[in-house]
């Protein structure tokens, strides 16, 4: 096995590709099993806090502000591992999910499943989104 290429951090982080909003796509997908649980968006410093943190953090396209999974439904997720693709225009955050990964009250956000020329909403909710968010 060939040894592995190191580069640094910082030089990987000034080579993402950030669209004009300053903004990358990160999938979540849940460590130990696989399960993709959403997509989201992250800039340079939410990429670094959750880097320095180990809890996945986001930023928020609707409030302009950083989004910490978890803040408000404490269905958090923590950092298990950080990659980019090939192209270094998406993030792939393996995590540690703490119940649902949707604001739907759904484990992922990815129950709209098209067969033949239907869309199936194929998973029930966890928790009701209004419990969830009762804080």
């Amino acid at each position: 096995m060939a040894e592995a290429k190191r580069q640094s951090l910082t030089m990987v982080l000034d080579q993402l590709k950030f669209n004009e909003a300053g903004l990358i796509p990160a999938i979540a997908q849940q460590h130990d099993t696989g399960e993709m649980l959403m997509m989201a968006w992250m800039n340079h410093a939410s990429i670094e806090e959750t880097l320095k943190t180990g809890r996945v953090c986001y930023w928020s396209r609707s409030r302009q502000a950083f989004w910490r999974k978890g803040e408000s439904s404490g269905q958090m997720q923590l950092l298990k591992e950080l990659r980019f693709d090939c192209d270094l225009d998406t993030i792939l955050l393996l995590v540690d999910q703490t119940g649902p990964a949707c604001h739907t009250g759904r484990r992922h956000c990815f129950f709209y499943k098209v067969e033949g020329d239907q869309v199936v909403v194929d998973s029930e909710p966890l928790i009701d989104p209004k419990t969830l968010y009762a804080s």
